[in-house]
C-alpha cells in the first residue's frame, strides 16, 4: 500500500450554491476570497450524500483550500511470495541482535543469524516487532528484509532440500524413468536440491556423489532450510556443548595404549577408590584419565613405584590424606571406578602422558575431560 498526501482546490459561486440544499461534509476551510457561503453549505454533522450534477457544477465552479487529505492508492505491484509477506531476515554477514525494545540501548534478547527467518508483527520507529524459535523483541529495519525480498534472499543464502515421502525413491541421471539410477533413498532421507541447475518439467534437480541427479517431483517434498534466532542462553548453552565436544575429540586424539603394568587386586582397588573419590561424579572418560595419572606417574621414575605409593604420596591427593579412600577402598568402589582402574593399569592414557590435574575452574591450560584439565 502506499499513502500520498495532496491538496485540491474547489472553485464555485453563491448563484450555485442557491440551486440545491447542501448535505455533504465539508472538504476543508475557505480560501482567501472565496465565497464563505459555500463553504459553510458543505458542513453537516459527518453525512455524506450522493452530488447531483447541479451540485456537481457547483463543486467544480467554487474555490474552497482543502485541507491535506490522505489518499490511499493500492500498489500496482503485487507480491510475488504472499506467504513471505510477514517474513523478515537480517541482512548481515554473521548475526543481528534483537532487542527487548525498539531502542539500540535495549537489552539484547537474541540473535538473528545469516540464515534465520523471523515473522514480523508490526513495525515502528524503524523497528521490526519480531518473533523467531524462543526469541521474541525488536529488530532494527536498517538491517533487515521483508516480504519477497526475504524470500529471494533466503535463496542465496540458505540450502534446499528434497525428503523422499517413501522408501525406494530413485535418484536418476537424467530427468525421466529411463535414467540411470544413481542412488535409492530411504523414507525421510534428504538430499540437496541443485538449485545451479534448471528444473525440468515433474523433475528436481538434486546434487549426488559430485554430479547432478534427478528425483520425481512427486516422490518428494522440497523446503528451504531456513534457522530460527537463538536466545542468549541458548548461545551459550550451545557454545558450552561445542566446547566438551572439542575437549572430547581432543582427549580422544592423545588417547594411547602404553603396556599394561603389574598390579594386584589391592592396586586395582586402590587406584578405582582414588578414581572414585577425585572422579566419581565424572564420565567414563574422565575416571580413565584420573587413573592414567596414577600410572604415568608410577611409569616416570620421578615419583614412587608402585601404585599404592603414588597415591599415598605426602600433599598429593587429599581424600587419601584424609582417609577418604581407604574408606572407599574398604567398602568397594563403583563398577564404572573399578573399570576405569584397570584400562589405566592395562595401559589406556587419554590425558597425553599427563602427570597432574586441576579443575577446569583453574584456568591451567592442558587437555579437558569433563570437569578437569590433565596436564
Amino acid at each position: 500500500m502506499k499513502m500520498m498526501s495532496k491538496k485540491r482546490l474547489v472553485q464555485g459561486t453563491a448563484v450555485a450554491l442557491s440551486l440545491v440544499a447542501m448535505t455533504t461534509v465539508s472538504v476543508g476551510s475557505p480560501k482567501a476570497g472565496a465565497n464563505t457561503s459555500l463553504a459553510t453549505g458543505y458542513r453537516t454533522a459527518g453525512i455524506v450524500n450522493t452530488v447531483s450534477s447541479i451540485e456537481a457544477k457547483a463543486y467544480a465552479n467554487a474555490e474552497v483550500q482543502e485541507a491535506d487529505v490522505t489518499v490511499v492508492a493500492k500498489s500496482s505491484d503485487s507480491a510475488k511470495y504472499p506467504e513471505w509477506e510477514k517474513k523478515l531476515m537480517a541482512n548481515v554477514d554473521e548475526f543481528l541482535y534483537v532487542r527487548a525494545a525498539a531502542d539500540a540501548n535495549s537489552e539484547i534478547v537474541g540473535k538473528l543469524r545469516k540464515g534465520d527467518v523471523a515473522d514480523v508483527a508490526s513495525e515502528e520507529n524503524g523497528w521490526y516487532q519480531v518473533s523467531s524459535g524462543n526469541v521474541s523483541g525488536f529488530a532494527s529495519a536498517d538491517y533487515c528484509v521483508v516480504g519477497d525480498e526475504a524470500y529471494e534472499l533466503a535463496n542465496s543464502v540458505c540450502t534446499t532440500y528434497a525428503t523422499a515421502k517413501e522408501g525406494g525413491v530413485r535418484v536418476r541421471s537424467s530427468a525421466d524413468t529411463e535414467g540411470g539410477i544413481l542412488t535409492v533413498m530411504a523414507q525421510g532421507d534428504t538430499v540437496e536440491v541443485d538449485t545451479q541447475n534448471q528444473a525440468v518439467d515433474g523433475w528436481v534437480p538434486v546434487k549426488s556423489e559430485g554430479t547432478v541427479g534427478y528425483v520425481s517431483a512427486d516422490l518428494v517434498d522440497v523446503s528451504l532450510n531456513t534457522g530460527k534466532a537463538i536466545t542468549v542462553q541458548e548461545e551459550q548453552e550451545a557454545i558450552a556443548a561445542a566446547k566438551a565436544k572439542e575437549a572430547a575429540e581432543r582427549a580422544k586424539a592423545v588417547t594411547v595404549q602404553n603396556a599394561a603394568v603389574a598390579a594386584s587386586v589391592d592396586d586395582t582397588t586402590l587406584l578405582a577408590a582414588l578414581i572414585q573419590c577425585e572422579a566419581g561424579n565424572e564420565g567414563y572418560e574422565g575416571q580413565v584419565a584420573v587413573g592414567a595419572v596414577v600410572v604415568n606417574r608410577m611409569r616416570s621414575g620421578g615419583y614412587p613405584g608402585s601404585i599404592s605409593g603414588v597415591v599415598y604420596q605426602s600433599g598429593q591427593f587429599t581424600p587419601a590424606a584424609s582417609g577418604k579412600v581407604a574408606a572407599v577402598a574398604a567398602s568397594g568402589p563403583s563398577g564404572s571406578c573399578m573399570q576405569a582402574a584397570a584400562a589405566a593399569l592395562a595401559g589406556t592414557d587419554n590425558t597425553g602422558g599427563a602427570l597432574s590435574f586441576r579443575p577446569v575452574s583453574s584456568g591451567r591450560g592442558g587437555v579437558v575431560i569433563g570437569n578437569h584439565v590433565f596436564f
